[in-house]
């Protein structure tokens, strides 16, 4: 291949990627009119509002300072982007106790208000959009502690230990036991004496992070995932 032809083929692919990137979900954001449930279709009316339950603003914030967003995304693509829908509970649950199957590609307005839209760079890691969720549906009531253990060091945990989230010990604080051991203390190897409790920003960062769920019922107009398999 002649360098001629080598930069006019990298130049479409760059042309094709920064149109379907960043042209179309301009022209589809920059205007969103409220979109409306019809009984017929939904089994609902009233308008489409997304869920913003236990945001964070704090917390989005420390999401984006230590480039969370670099290794992952928050965004289930859209089929002319490729098919998300087969991962488990990225975009809903599979199987929620009340509704059945609710997964569902992310939409445009699902990002209407936001101060800043984290939809991601890369997948090192894997998609957050659900990541609340999903969390709560496998931890329980062990959620926020199993997310602390894993931003302070996952790789130091057995069954995760092959993660590539990098280890945020600054989030936290070590400190000497005075008395009986702090509720907040993370269940991870430390100096006899001292024990490791979430910081500010730990906290903050976890309350986004359960913030994050996707699997809100939406108009069938937005529901553009056409088939929800598992293979």
């Amino acid at each position: 291949m002649s360098l001629r032809t080598f930069i006019i083929a990298l130049s479409v692919t760059f042309g094709v990627a920064w149109f379907a990137v960043v042209v179309i979900p301009y022209f589809k954001m920059r205007d969103l009119a409220p979109v409306a449930f019809t009984e017929a279709a939904d089994g609902a009316t009233g308008v489409f509002f997304p869920k913003r339950t236990g945001r964070i603003a704090n917390g989005a914030e420390v999401y984006g300072e230590n480039g969370c967003y670099l290794c992952h995304t928050q965004v289930v693509r859209p089929t002319y982007a490729g098919n998300d829908m087969f991962r488990d509970d990225w975009g809903g649950l599979a199987a929620d106790p009340d509704r059945g199957d609710t997964r569902r590609e992310t939409n445009a307005w699902d990002f209407e208000g936001e101060t800043f839209a984290y939809i991601g760079e890369m997948r090192v890691g894997p998609d957050l959009s659900n990541v609340g969720r999903r969390v709560q549906s496998a931890q329980g009531a062990d959620a926020e502690a199993w997310l602390f253990t894993h931003l302070y060091n996952a790789q130091e945990i057995p069954d995760r230990y092959r993660s590539t989230c990098p280890p945020m010990p600054f989030l936290f604080k070590k400190r000497a036991i005075t008395g009986s051991p702090s509720d907040e203390a993370l269940d991870v190897e430390v100096e006899q004496g001292f024990e490791i409790v979430p910081g500010s920003d730990a906290k903050a960062l976890v309350s986004y992070l359960l913030s994050l769920k996707k699997d809100q019922a939406v108009p069938a107009v937005l529901n553009f995932a056409p088939a929800k398999t598992d293979g």
